[in-house]
């Protein structure tokens, strides 16, 4: 049975003067059924942050225009919009007053495979109709802590510094850049691309459930108001990319 993909990106400013996040999802412009879809949650004052996440969504672009599958492998598309997402914020900090930093989560659906990579804490989701499967590993000091069984997930969401980041773009180190093991692409998979607004407020299985049996806008809107209705008034920015696959009904034979 073929596939369809259905897609939606989302955003609100939550209760912040500034938008920091950027999310976006575009098609190759000369490969069939390959896709891209990235998310940024900037930090850095002022601006600062919000001109590191929009760094992070040109490269991403740009790099994914020139990429053809059989020339380079998608590994090294991620690592280089990653790597060179970087050290264009690096450069930026250099001309300007401000610093900053970014997050980035990038996804790439080709036929027959999907790869993802990210450096900070905006997380990847993959969700098998409502079961989560896997789940990226913020870079981030909450993050150890759980690693470590140090902390569960309800100390994490209240701990006085968990948002404090151990690798992001922008930095003096470089970023630690986590690229997920390929997936063959399966009727009713859901990948989810979120920033710390929304899956700070909402559990797994919170996610999975709006997810799960809802078209991709219906189920981007409904994650975006429960996150709202959580944050009551003290909400971070939201961003997140749904990508859903179909299954696409074969026609009806005629008798």
């Amino acid at each position: 049975m073929a596939i369809t993909v259905e897609t939606c990106v989302a955003s609100h400013i939550g209760d912040r003067h500034e938008q920091q996040d950027r999310v976006g999802v575009f098609a190759h412009p000369h490969q069939p059924g390959t896709l891209m879809a990235v998310l940024a949650d900037g930090m850095g004052g002022h601006t600062g942050g919000a001109m590191a996440a929009e760094q992070v969504l040109l490269k991403a672009r740009q790099n994914f225009e020139d990429y053809s599958p059989r020339k380079e492998e998608v590994a090294d598309l991620l690592h280089g919009i990653v790597d060179e997402a970087h050290l264009i914020i690096r450069l930026t900090r250099l001309t300007s007053e401000k610093e900053p930093h970014s997050t980035a989560v990038v996804f790439v659906l080709q036929p027959g495979q999907i790869r993802w990579a990210h450096c900070g804490d905006s997380r990847l989701y993959h969700f098998r109709d409502n079961r989560l499967i896997s789940r990226s590993e913020d870079h981030s000091l909450v993050g150890d802590l759980q690693r470590k069984g140090q902390l569960n997930d309800a100390g994490a969401r209240v701990h006085p510094q968990r948002n404090v980041l151990l690798s992001c773009l922008g930095a003096a180190q470089a970023p630690e850049v986590c690229v997920g093991e390929a997936v063959r692409p399966q009727a009713g998979d859901s990948f989810l691309l979120c920033s710390d607004g929304l899956w700070g407020l909402l559990s797994d299985a919170e996610i999975a459930a709006e997810v799960s049996g809802r078209r991709a806008r219906d189920a981007a809107e409904a994650l975006v108001d429960r996150a709202r209705k959580r944050g009551a008034g003290s909400g971070d920015n939201i961003s997140l990319a749904l990508i859903k696959l179909v299954d696409v009904p074969a026609p009806e034979s005629e008798s």
